[in-house]
């Protein structure tokens, strides 16, 4: 995440104040973690059922260390360049849950699973597409600000777009959904830039850890979710995984197509087809499991596993792909 004094530092900054180094080691160790949680879940999944209890709190840490990370100039960019950011965040909320809804409609998911695979693509994008973002040669403070806008915005949409799309699988509480979004999501982030305004020198100094606190929190939920579902993934993982990584790679080259679309420079294309294409898959899981099941709640947890691959490999690619650089448009 960018913080420094001037607008141009902030479009070349690494996010989370990386560098290079530490951010490779991040795309290449998160990945690793997290299918560890995920194997060692279905080999023992009664020693893990119980860490379910805990889903909620692990998210809300992970969105207050997201909070910690942002500053205001990162949505100031709103202001500065609204179109790349508008049209990013809509592809987003537009293609993402329309795609999960077809995908699951053509497979014949189980209502369960259908819920949750429509529940991954209605939440905002990823903590990790900043990261990768980077690594890719893409417009960083773009990808920041989508993510802010999106979490944001996703206390209204998420409940919204799942009524829509998942209403006709499995009845959608879609009240209750936006209260937890506000605790598990809004509540923790405003409290992450607020005590980053008080204290921004001790912010910083720890923000190396942000990154690692947030992948053992997504970790648990992998953990727990997994652990809790061990049957059904059992039955449907197949079928179930395929969906997932069409859903998420569709992301990636439908967003890169729409930001063409508007003839966006290269470096803003691989910034919004990343946003697109990693969805905040920690939170899908933690709403399946308190508002549906534990079924509901294993789609975002395969999405979490995977897209950190995805984005991994895709950030490996472009990132020896050097685009043209982009024209400041303050």
């Amino acid at each position: 995440m960018s913080r420094s004094t001037s607008p141009a530092e902030s479009r070349t900054a690494a996010p989370a104040d990386q560098s290079p180094r530490s951010a490779k080691l991040a795309v290449t160790v998160f990945p690793l973690l997290i299918i560890g949680g995920a194997v060692a879940a279905l080999l023992a999944p009664a020693t893990f059922s119980p860490l379910s209890a805990g889903v909620t709190y692990a998210l809300m840490i992970i969105m207050f260390g997201m909070g910690l990370t942002l500053t205001l100039p990162d949505f100031a960019l709103v202001l500065r360049r609204p179109v790349p950011v508008i049209a990013g965040v809509a592809f987003q909320f537009a293609l993402m849950p329309l795609l999960a809804f077809a995908i699951a409609w053509v497979l014949q998911l189980p209502p369960a699973l259908a819920a949750g695979m429509i529940l991954v693509g209605s939440v905002p994008g990823g903590t990790s597409s900043n990261v990768v973002t980077y690594l890719a040669r893409g417009d960083v403070a773009l990808s920041v600000t989508m993510t802010s806008i999106s979490t944001l915005l996703s206390p209204l949409l998420t409940p919204l777009l799942t009524l829509w799309l998942a209403g006709q699988y499995l009845p959608v509480p879609a009240g209750d959904m936006a209260k937890s979004i506000v605790q598990i999501v809004l509540i923790p982030v405003v409290a992450g830039i607020v005590l980053r305004l008080l204290l921004p020198r001790i912010v910083v100094a720890i923000q190396p850890a942000l990154p690692w606190i947030s992948v053992l929190g997504i970790t648990y939920v992998v953990l727990a979710v997994v652990s809790g579902s061990h049957d059904v993934l059992a039955s449907a993982g197949v079928l179930l995984i395929v969906g997932i990584m069409i859903h998420n790679l569709m992301g990636y080259g439908l967003g890169y197509a729409a930001a063409a679309l508007t003839r966006a420079p290269v470096p803003t294309r691989r910034a919004i087809s990343v946003e697109v294409g990693m969805q905040n898959s920690g939170l899908a899981a933690g709403l399946g499991s308190a508002h549906f099941s534990p079924e509901a709640a294993l789609p975002g947890a395969i999405f979490s596993v995977w897209h950190n691959i995805s984005g991994g490999l895709l950030a490996s690619y472009w990132g020896r792909r050097r685009a043209a650089p982009e024209v400041a448009q303050d």
